[in-house]
This record gives C-alpha cells, structure tokens and sequence, in this order.
C-alpha cells in the first residue's frame, strides 16, 4: 500500500486574466497558501504554459518546475483535455468543438484533427521534459451520436468506430510508449471512453497498448449512475490518475440521467463543489490506498452553485484530511509470534 500524494489542484477552471490567476507565478502562490502541494497544468493555456516549448526546451520545463517550486509544490501532470476531444470528432459536433482549436483551423476538421495529434505527441515530449510519467487527456467520440440504441444500430457500426478510434490513437501512444509516460484516458460523458465497458473496447482495439491508461473521477459515475466503487476493484491496475470531483443525482418525476435539456443547475445530475454532493470520498480513498494507488488527488472544481474562490479554499483541507496515512505494520502483530517451518508444520499437526 502507499500513500496517495496531494492535495493538488487543476488549474484549468481557475486561470483568469486577472491576477491572482493571470500566471503561473501568481496561481501557484495562490493556491500553496490554499494548502496544496501540487498543480495539474492545462497545456492549452499560454498564460501558464507554453507547450511547443516545453516538447522541445528541458531548460523551459525546467523554468516550470522552478517557478512551482518555489512555492513549495509539484508539477503533477499536464493536460491534453481539449487537444485529445479533437482526435476524434463526430462530424454533428464540429462546430461546437471548433472553439477547442485556433481560428485558423475552424471549418477545417482534418486539418484540426492533425494539429491535435501533434499536439498530444508534444505533451509526451514535455511530460517526459519535466519527468511526469502520467498524462491526462480525452479521447474524443465517433459513436456518442449512437449512445441510445434507437433507431437500432447497424451490425457492426461500434466496432468499427472503435477500430477507428485505436488507428487514431495508436501512433500517439507509441509516441507515450517511446517517453515513458502513462496515457490516462478521462471516464467521461460525451467521450467514447465513458464507462468500464468502453475502456475495454479501447483497449482491445489496441491491442491492450501498455500505454492505455485511466483517470478516475467519480462524478462522471454519479451521473451516470454507476457503481465507482467497483470500479476500482475492476480497473485498479489501470487507474493512474484521480480527479477529485464531487456530484449529486436527485432524480425527479419530471426529469433523469437524461436531463432534459436543462442547465447545469436544474439536471438532476450535475457537479458540486467537494462535499456538497453525494461521492463517498472515504470508500474511494480507502480503495485506492489499498490497491497501492501511486499518484496524486488533484481537485478539479465544477461547480454551478459555489464559486471557484470558496470551492478552491474547501478543496485542500478536504482532500487533505480524506489522504489515508497507510500502515507499515498488522494491527495484530502485537499477538504475534516469531515463526519458522518445522513450527507451522507442527501446528498443521504435519510432524
């Protein structure tokens, strides 16, 4: 067992143009008077980072970490959230995920497409720049259209956008494969990945790459309903990085999983600041600390209630009194024993 490291936080829903969250200097001074330890950065957002060059400078990526830590805290993962959706797009989505890319590339879903990829391969350069051996991304939806199977799928249509998926999604694991860094794919409505189920189609479209990884956030099993629970003592090997999100699912005779077209604030599902939804925190963390989870718990703050400001300052003593100090020895060993072979064998009454 180990001890599961934090707290830390993603800085995505935090940066501003206003200071304090306007720069890396200044949000890390932020959020370390917080109580975190660590940050999860955004590769898209040149306020903080500059991802072409930290692929290609280990002097720039060394600049990052110096600039964390000066602040007494870690650089925990990158994040390729945004680049890794445009990897793969169904065509009804393009315009809407356009916004995830530079102007030039809007309307050009091909062309968006390639500058994902290399996107996501400089984020493997630059994790291994700064000696991350994790990384965080989406891996985008050709089948979501299809989630409800109505009107009836034809034969074949999922596998074969899971096929597709791996083809895309090969060439940049190879790329994790060569720089030593785990690929940790987010569970997530909206994604093909979005449940056990799907990771292992994933998986066996890439022929179980050993790069293919998870990245556990139980609110996305609270909207969904599922048991996030079991789903670390299925998928444990697996899991390599944890969103700590909380979330809440009040059903009512007027609207369910489904939503109903509503805002964040009115679906019976939706995302709360930690400790104001229904996550069982303390199953999760005793889970992962027994199976030896090695990696950080990083909030992440989605809210639609609260406000960032009071969500970041619950979030570092809240994760902070859930991290479970694991034990060096048996509670019982003070009713032990010394033991040797010829004794047991004796005590199996064997000689």
């Amino acid at each position: 067992m180990k001890t599961i490291k934090g707290p830390a936080v993603f800085l995505a829903q935090f940066l501003d143009d206003q200071p304090p969250f306007n720069t890396l200097d200044n949000i890390c001074k932020w959020a370390s008077q917080l109580g975190y330890k660590g940050v999860q950065i955004p590769t898209w957002d040149k306020r903080c980072f500059d991802l072409k060059k930290a692929a290609e400078s280990k002097t720039y990526t060394d600049e990052i970490k110096g600039t964390v830590e000066q602040h007494g805290m870690s650089v925990t993962e990158l994040s390729t959230h945004l680049q890794g959706q445009l990897v793969a797009v169904h065509p009804s989505f393009d315009t809407m995920f356009d916004t995830f890319a530079p102007k030039e590339l809007h309307g050009h879903p091909a062309e968006r497409q390639k500058w994902a990829v290399d996107q996501i391969k400089m984020a493997a350069k630059a994790s291994q720049n700064l000696g991350l051996k994790v990384h965080a991304t989406f891996p985008g939806a050709l089948a979501w259209p299809f989630v409800y199977p109505w009107p009836q799928r034809p034969a074949g249509l999922v596998e074969e956008a899971f096929k597709e998926l791996a083809r895309r999604w090969m060439p940049i694991l190879d790329v994790f494969e060569e720089c030593g860094v785990d690929l940790c794919y987010e569970v997530h409505a909206g994604e093909d990945i979005h449940d056990g189920v799907t990771f292992e189609r994933f998986l066996e479209a890439t022929a179980n790459h050993n790069r293919a990884k998870l990245l556990f956030d139980p609110s996305h099993f609270i909207l969904q309903q599922m048991d996030y629970l079991e789903f670390i003592d299925i998928y444990h090997e697996y899991i390599r990085m944890f969103h700590v999100k909380d979330a809440e699912y009040n059903p009512t005779g007027r609207s369910g999983v489904y939503g109903g077209y509503q805002s964040w604030a009115d679906r019976p599902g939706r995302f709360r600041s930690l400790g104001d939804g229904q996550v069982d925190f303390t199953g999760i963390f005793s889970k992962l600390s027994q199976y030896g989870y090695d990696g950080w718990a990083v909030m992440e703050w989605e809210c639609c209630i609260k406000s960032p400001e009071q969500g970041a300052r619950e979030g570092a003593p809240f994760i902070q009194s859930h991290i479970i100090e694991v034990t060096k020895k048996a509670f019982d060993d003070f009713a032990g024993g010394e033991s040797n072979d010829q004794l047991n064998r004796r005590i199996l009454g064997l000689s």
